[in-house]
């Protein structure tokens, strides 16, 4: 037996990789109830490694591949904040790669676990140091690439083949599903390869198309983008929780000529938000969706009737069960009101000043059983 053919309509693939892209595109029917205007949501998550960053890792690699800077059993190390680790890894494990992957140590447990479970080496570095800085995860992944042999760093942050993987795929995509309709998209911003792609494509169909950025609180890069592409003096940037955008420096990947907006967002309204869209319309994304669910409802109020706006929801919320979905991480960093329903029986009892042993009947109400 020769086995299936493949087929893009059947979704029958020779390998993994040709699964990556043609993610779904879906109406917010609940959050978006109140806009003005309908939102749909462009479901990255549904890669198959959970994130949009397959698309751009499997494409770096192809691309090396066809420069010949990479050699049959060779090293592929990246700075990363883990999704584009996983995009890596998918392409390396296919075609016998290894991998060296250097992340902040604010990433969550799961995405460490989850490169390893690649095979994956992992190494972090403290997260509160500048981009120069000889610990910060820039520099640590480029002496990793410098002093392993047959090893090229994968360089998100200034690799023109990031943008382009958009350009050649998420773009055309959006274009397709909205039969040329779309006129805004809302994208979180990070290497800014994803924004400056679809951007890129977007403006080339239709220079009406609005592009929209969301940077998180604490970030620069808004800054930057209101300064030409420059770093404004007095413009320092904070530590924040949420993962996956925002930056400190301006990344050559982006091309800030093709943003319109940008939106801000906070650490707890992106994980509020996030915990909402998985509460309200099923889905399970990470911290940097929420970000971009709160840009887009921010900027989305503003809009008039006629428009179609398209927010694109970057990771699974897989990676941070151990986070901001779990309500005691929430309630440690200030960002969950502690309501009665949301605390831990066992949470109450101990804060119960009378330490006397109490009983309670089986067919008694837990608020019964509290006010003992």
């Amino acid at each position: 037996m020769t086995g299936l053919p493949e087929s893009i309509e059947k979704r029958v693939f020779n390998n993994i990789l040709g699964a990556i892209g043609n993610t779904p595109l879906v109406k917010l029917e609940r959050i978006g109830k109140d806009l003005p205007v309908p939102l749909y949501a462009k479901l990255e998550f549904m890669n198959p490694g959970g994130s949009v960053k397959d698309r751009v890792g499997a494409n770096i690699i192809e691309q090396a591949e066809k420069r010949g800077e990479i050699k049959p059993g060779g090293t592929i190390v990246e700075a990363t904040s883990g999704n584009t680790g996983v995009g890596l890894a998918i392409a390396a494990a296919l075609k016998g790669y290894k991998t060296i992957f250097v992340m902040p140590d604010k990433m969550s447990n799961e995405k460490i676990l989850l490169l390893r479970a690649y095979g994956a080496k992992v190494v972090i570095t403290p997260t509160a140091v500048g981009p120069d800085d000889p610990r910060s995860y820039y520099e640590v992944a480029k002496k990793f690439a410098r002093e392993t042999p047959n090893a090229i760093l994968a360089n998100q942050y200034h690799n023109p083949d990031n943008p382009l993987t958009h350009e050649m795929t998420t773009g055309p995509e959006l274009w397709e599903q909205t039969d040329g309709k779309v006129t805004d998209v809302i994208i979180g911003i990070g290497t800014g390869g994803t924004i400056s792609g679809v951007g890129r494509y977007l403006k080339r169909m239709n220079p009406k198309v609005q592009i929209v950025g969301v940077d998180i609180e604490g970030s620069i890069l808004t800054e930057i983008w209101q300064n030409k592409g420059k770093i404004p003096s007095g413009a320092y940037p904070k530590t924040y929780k949420v993962e996956g955008i925002g930056e400190d420096f301006l990344p050559s990947a982006m091309d800030i000529t093709v943003v319109d907006a940008i939106e801000r967002a906070g650490d707890r309204e992106s994980f509020l938000w996030a915990r909402q869209l998985v509460r309200q319309e099923g889905i399970f994304a990470g911290g940097s969706s929420g970000s971009a669910i709160a840009g887009a409802i921010k900027y989305c109020r503003k809009l008039s009737t006629g428009r179609l706006p398209v927010v694109l929801l970057p990771d699974s919320g897989s990676r941070y069960l151990s986070k901001f979905y779990d309500d005691k991480w929430m309630r440690e960093f200030g960002f969950l009101t502690t309501e009665f329903g949301e605390t831990a029986l066992g949470d109450l009892l101990l804060a119960k000043p009378n330490k006397a042993l109490h009983t309670a009947a089986l067919g008694d109400s837990i608020r019964k059983v509290v006010s003992v």
